[in-house]
């Protein structure tokens, strides 16, 4: 069975940092479009950042120079490192992966290809 996990979310400063992960049992990581998504309340899903089976990566302009996604396929989890937090970061997040590769920014704008879905962790962010 797929289960995807995140942990990591908390409570920080504006300007603080966090990490999050997200631990996948079921499948690896392996040659799949992996995904951070985030969903403030009364707010559409909103797509952060992906990262290819290739390495590349996209990010949504917001979080970009600022978040990183990257992936330990040994331990199979996906990571989120997110520096100089803001009040409008705070939001539910999400990680997501496919069956297969991304659909170009498609997998990040509208989820694309996202087959598998994790629960949430919830980050929040004082000013």
């Amino acid at each position: 069975q797929v289960q995807l996990v995140e942990s990591g979310g908390g409570s920080v400063q504006s300007g603080g940092s966090l990490r999050l992960s997200c631990a996948a049992s079921g499948f690896t990581y392996d040659y799949r479009c992996l995904g951070w998504f985030r969903q403030a309340p009364g707010k559409e899903r909103e797509g952060i950042a992906i990262i290819d089976s290739d390495g590349s990566t996209v990010y949504a302009d917001s979080v970009k120079g600022r978040f990183t996604i990257a992936h330990d396929n040994a331990k199979n989890t996906l990571y989120l490192q997110m520096n100089s937090l803001k009040p409008e970061d705070a939001a539910m997040y999400y990680c997501a992966a496919g069956d297969g590769r991304c659909a170009g920014s498609r997998s990040l704008t509208h989820s694309y290809g996202m087959d598998y879905w994790g629960k949430g962790t919830l980050v929040t962010v004082s000013s």
